[in-house]
């Protein structure tokens, strides 16, 4: 490992957001302990693998590089007036406190001044890209991973996404049918509660929902005329955020910034859900503030044995044995593990692994007022619903290559009255003016799909290391013309049928986000059932090593047009129920 070359900027960050040692969760004593199952990362992934591998009998270790998460950290029912800089997003960017030490995360909306240190600190956490190849990372790190903060839209996957290859030549199949990963999408929504409504189309499946949450009264003015127009449903959003009790959790009592944590756990997150189930089985050893730096491999066996890693605050280098590890830390997090566990990349005989790196082309965004909505007055108190409207898949369903383009995109959006903030006059005359002229906003965000290119990769860059002294990633990825049509088709879509619901001063934009920026990265350690052409076969297993798996979006193979964390996590479940059946049957060492 080499030696980490330390700057102003990271002495600084260890002194401001440093954790104190008593801060440190239960290490291993001695770490001789070798456990049936090591897990790296906490998040949507690693929660599903604990609790499927404790509550099967394993004796498991589950890693963290960030600290404990407890819900004196929640953030939600903080209103602006007691935050320091009054949650104010100047020019795109937060307080100056999150900015020093998190200037990218500082542009996300998720971060916020109240929950800002459960996101990585990037003076720590540099990665680097070529100057013409921008690439935005999004990390959590804190028990719990992304789950604190994530968006909760929960959609399947259907065989028009895992037979995509075979359909129009682009890319490789998953490496099995949506009917082998029903059952385990059945058992996720059971049991972490996804609220949604049936709609019967078979590349768009129904799951096992909660009730639904209602339509605003303008989005049934959307439905009705896109519907009426189009032939094209609009449903409300499937959601991880419960509208009844499930499982000793309460519904939502829809106070809103879902980011800044929930006190009655109302919307999924790993900590109290997951992790917790795994947690009362007493065979799950919880280990945060541990920064993963490779995996440890057997040299007479050639099987991996465990993994070596850092303790966050200390700096002080730890092991951890097992008999199987599963890397669960994120698509780049976990590949950016691999490459540094070997020279070349740990299980990568195929020569692919970091390649094929994806995401949802993400900022198509199409807004218009609806004047026949005035009646209705906005207010910026709760109730908020943490939903909205969802337009599934049209372009590409039935035929292949639509108006020139491979695959499609869906929408995400929805209707609300507004506040006038460009009214004129000033003092009480302004404040007035900004409820009188308050109108309807109708708004669809067009999520395109990305394809599969080994040109999109991520690799280890050879003269930067982190604040632990771990090489970091060089990532490689810009859109291709498709992505870039895909961008227009979703506008000129979007913008038709906001028009024929009667929107007025219809807006679009024209400029797609940064690669990264729609943070459903995945690729880099796809599956397959060819070795030469994958990393992964069809349980999430190394092909070139039978006691490592890969379970987060790492492993995909294609994108989709849908958000996909609900994917992975039910890929994470088949991927378990494999491994304990294998173990059983001694076929993992």
């Amino acid at each position: 490992m080499r030696e980490c070359s330390e700057s102003a900027a990271i002495r600084s960050a260890r002194t401001s957001d440093r954790p104190s040692k008593n801060t440190m969760s239960q290490s291993v004593p001695g770490n001789r302990k070798v456990f049936d199952a090591l897990i790296v990362g906490s998040g949507a992934t690693g929660g599903w693998a604990a609790k499927e591998l404790t509550e099967a009998g394993l004796e498991v270790a589950l890693l963290e590089a960030g600290p404990k998460t407890t819900p004196e950290q929640f953030g939600e029912h903080v209103p602006p007036y007691e935050m320091k800089y009054r949650d104010t997003r100047p020019n795109g960017v937060t307080s100056p406190e999150v900015t020093r030490l998190r200037p990218m995360h500082a542009k996300q909306g998720a971060c916020s001044e109240v929950n800002y240190k459960w996101f990585a600190n990037d003076i720590e956490n540099p990665f680097t890209t070529p100057a013409d190849k921008p690439f935005v990372w999004v990390r959590v790190r804190a028990l719990g991973g992304r789950t604190l903060a994530w968006g909760r839209q929960s959609y399947r996957l259907s065989d028009l996404d895992f037979n995509a290859a075979s359909r129009d030549g682009v890319g490789v199949d998953w490496p099995f049918s949506y009917k082998e990963l029903a059952p385990c999408y059945s058992k996720v929504e059971r049991f972490i509660g996804i609220s949604g409504r049936s709609e019967g189309l078979a590349h768009f499946p129904d799951g096992d929902f909660l009730p639904p949450m209602d339509f605003t009264c303008g989005e049934r003015v959307l439905k009705q005329a896109v519907e009426r127009s189009f032939d094209r449903p609009v449903t409300i959003g499937r959601t991880a955020v419960l509208t009844t009790d499930h499982h000793g959790r309460a519904a939502c009592h829809y106070c809103g910034p879902c980011n800044r944590g929930c006190v009655t756990y109302s919307y999924f997150s790993s900590p109290f859900t997951t992790l917790g189930a795994a947690q009362r089985t007493g065979r799950l050893t919880l280990v945060t503030d541990a920064v993963v730096s490779r995996v440890m491999t057997d040299r007479a066996s050639g099987l991996v044995s465990g993994v070596a890693y850092i303790e966050r605050a200390t700096r002080i280098p730890r092991a951890i044995g097992a008999k199987v590890v599963l890397l669960c830390a994120s698509t780049l997090e976990s590949t950016r593990i691999l490459l540094n566990s070997a020279p070349g990349g740990l299980g990568n005989s195929s020569g692919v692994l970091g390649h094929y790196l994806m995401d949802h082309m993400y900022g198509a965004g199409i807004t218009g007022r609806m004047p026949q909505l005035r009646q209705s007055k906005p207010w910026h108190g709760p109730p908020r619903r943490p939903n909205g409207i969802f337009i599934p898949r049209f372009r590409n369903v039935t035929r292949i290559h639509t108006n020139g383009v491979i695959r499609g995109f869906s929408f995400q959006g929805g209707a609300s009255p507004r506040f006038a903030m460009n009214a004129p006059g000033f003092g009480e005359s302004f404040k007035q003016a900004v409820h009188d002229d308050a109108y309807w906003q109708a708004s669809l965000h067009g999520f395109c799909e990305g394809l599969s290119s080994y040109d999109n990769f991520a690799e280890l860059d050879s003269h930067l290391v982190d604040a632990w002294g771990i090489p970091v990633l060089r990532i490689h990825m810009q859109w291709s013309d498709n992505e870039r049509a895909l961008f227009r088709d979703s506008l000129e879509q979007g913008a038709a049928m906001l028009e024929a619901a009667g929107a007025v001063d219809i807006t679009v934009s024209n400029k797609p986000k940064t690669p990264g920026d729609g943070i459903h990265e995945v690729g880099t350690a796809r599956m397959g059932h060819d070795p030469k052409r994958s990393v992964l076969n069809q349980y999430c297993q190394s092909h070139d090593i039978k006691n490592l798996f890969v379970t987060d979006g790492a492993a995909f193979p294609s994108l989709g047009s849908v958000n996909p964390t609900l994917t992975m996590m039910a890929n994470t479940v088949r991927a378990c129920e494999y491994l304990v059946a294998a173990a059983r049957r001694r076929e993992l060492g």
